[in-house]
C-alpha cells in the first residue's frame, strides 16, 4: 500500500492539509510535503497540475486529488 508516490501541496494554515498528512500517516503511506506559502516554484506546478490555487492539491501517481477527498484519495492508494 506504500509504493505510490504521492505529493501533498499545502499551507500551515490548512486544516484540510492537516487532515490529509493525518490520513497518511495514521496509514503509514508515505509523501512528499510542500509548503506553497513558501514554495513559489511549487505554488506554481501545483496551479498548473489542477487548475486550483486553494489547497491541499494532493498528486498521487499522476491523479491530481483537490481538497481533502477521502474516498477518492482511497480509490488511488488501495
Amino acid at each position: 500500500m506504500n509504493d505510490h508516490n504521492i505529493t501533498i501541496y499545502s499551507t500551515p494554515t490548512c486544516p484540510y492539509c492537516d487532515a490529509a498528512k493525518d490520513y497518511f500517516d495514521e496509514n503509514d503511506i508515505s509523501y512528499t510535503d510542500y509548503d506553497v506559502s513558501e514554495n513559489r516554484e511549487k505554488a506554481k506546478e501545483m496551479i498548473e497540475k489542477s487548475g486550483q490555487r486553494g489547497t491541499p492539491v494532493i498528486d498521487i501517481d499522476g491523479n491530481v486529488v483537490v481538497g481533502f477527498n477521502k474516498e477518492k484519495i482511497e480509490s488511488f492508494v488501495d
